[in-house]
């Protein structure tokens, strides 16, 4: 097998936890809807059955680390597939089974856990196996992915609802748009039996020689060669009777500057629009319940697009720029939507601008972090400090997914001057907040090896 056709199928088979990660993002946008009838849920019980996931991608991200470095990236990825596939059964137990909404809540958790151990593995399995020249588009494939799996979800969703009646879909309908993710979570399963071990993970286990074994898989030989050569020489400079401590003031600054990036990509909202998507374009933009679905396919094909243009231009502009534009889209679009939300005038403006949201968001937030999370962590502390970085993540995600709704609710933003608007605003100061933590902290990786990486923080 031609040796970009092994590393592309490597990046599709690991990629694939990046699908399931918005696979299963995705279903309960869908799902949520219905079922909220189903249980004649309250606003806040919503919140939590929608947010309950979160909680296991925290616990996730959190363990993920230590498993990585015991098992390796290839196996905790397999633990994580198996957490999906019994996630997307038990989420839609047949009606026969007394599902209930703490069962459902268990089982949305189980999938969480999934989606925190392969949120943190994934991308990195991908920068450890990548050469250097590709390695920023081919961690940009886990964030295509991911919003590859809002599209999938959302047309699943859209033709299950549109083929049963608004009774059926209340009744049994969300069960069948959960278990929809069997077949995507089977296929991770079973493919991940078929993809190498991380050959950097090898190096620290002391097996150079089946890491050498990979590179050369993937690189010529004499590539490979030294590649093995600086991957040992990073290796031995922290083993030379030198133990790490995790408080070290340069350590700990890395993982700071990571983990505030990574809490950064939660806080400009993304996820807010793409949880309660169904709520947003009903309440705040006027769309009727007929539209809902239809208008989500449009947020994911968007996102799906300028995911592409982010794979094309990050190993050419660079991370920096990317981050810049993005955020730059991402403020003018919130500020379109939050504008028109004020002035009480909402119309195809404030749809231009969540569009304008995400699609900056695609291009910038979305993949770039994955990408930079990846590859900014020295190679003894890689594992620890992303499973630092995306617990943090999960956290700030779980905290907007909780909060929206309530401000969205509260008197104050429902009122004069806010009318609806305060969340956006909000937003937008978190991401003027990326601007300046971009520009003073975050260094430009583009062409740079791993290891070459590591000299930034020296």
């Amino acid at each position: 097998m031609e040796k970009g056709v092994f590393l592309l199928l490597i990046a599709v088979v690991s990629a694939l936890g990046g699908l399931l990660f918005g696979y299963d993002t995705g279903v309960i946008n869908g799902a949520q809807f219905y079922l909220t009838e189903h249980f004649s849920l309250s606003d806040s019980l919503k919140g939590w059955v929608v947010g309950s996931a979160l909680l296991g991608c925290f616990a996730g991200a959190i363990i993920a680390g230590t498993l990585s470095i015991k098992i390796g990236r290839k196996w905790s990825l397999i633990i994580s597939a198996i957490f999906f596939t019994a996630s997307a059964y038990g989420s839609g137990l047949p009606e026969f089974f007394p599902q209930s909404v703490s069962m459902l809540v268990f089982f949305r958790i189980l999938g969480g856990l999934g989606i925190g151990i392969a949120s943190m593995n994934a991308p990195m399995y991908i920068a450890e196996i990548a050469p250097t020249s590709i390695r920023g588009r081919m961690v940009t494939y886990y964030q295509l992915a991911i919003v590859i799996g809002f599209f999938i979800v959302f047309l699943a969703t859209y033709y299950i609802g549109n083929n049963l009646t608004q009774v059926e879909n209340i009744e049994f309908g969300w069960r069948r748009m959960f278990w929809s993710e069997l077949i995507p979570s089977g296929l991770f399963l079973i493919l991940l039996f078929f993809v190498p071990k991380s050959p950097r993970w090898l190096a620290l286990k002391g097996k150079d020689d089946e890491a050498l074994i990979v590179l050369k898989q993937i690189n010529a030989d004499a590539v490979a060669v030294k590649e093995m050569e600086q991957i040992k020489c990073s290796i031995n400079e922290t083993e030379d009777g030198i133990k790490i401590s995790y408080f070290a003031k340069a350590i700990l600054g890395i993982i700071a500057i990571g983990t505030v990036l990574s809490m950064l990509q939660q806080f400009t909202g993304i996820n807010a629009v793409l949880y309660y998507g169904a709520d947003i374009f009903e309440k705040a933009l006027g769309f009727g319940k007929e539209d809902v679905l239809a208008q989500q396919i449009l947020l994911a094909f968007v996102n799906l697009i300028f995911t592409f243009v982010a794979m094309f231009t990050v190993d050419k502009l660079g991370r920096k720029p990317l981050l810049y534009i993005g955020s730059i889209g991402m403020i003018v679009g919130f500020l379109l939507l939050g504008i028109t939300l004020q002035q009480q005038s909402v119309g195809m403006l404030s749809l231009i601008g969540v569009l304008v949201f995400i699609a900056s968001f695609a291009l910038s937030m979305g993949p770039v972090v994955w990408v930079l999370l990846s590859e900014m962590f020295p190679n003894k502390i890689r594992s620890v400090a992303m499973s630092v970085a995306v617990a943090a993540q999960w956290a700030a995600n779980y905290v907007v997914s909780q909060s929206f709704p309530m401000v969205m609710g509260s008197e104050t933003n429902n009122s004069a001057p806010w009318n609806g608007s305060l969340p956006y605003f909000i937003f937008i100061a978190f991401i003027l907040l990326i601007v300046f933590v971009t520009y003073k902290f975050i260094p430009e990786t583009k062409g740079k090896s791993l290891e070459e990486i590591e000299g930034f923080w020296k």
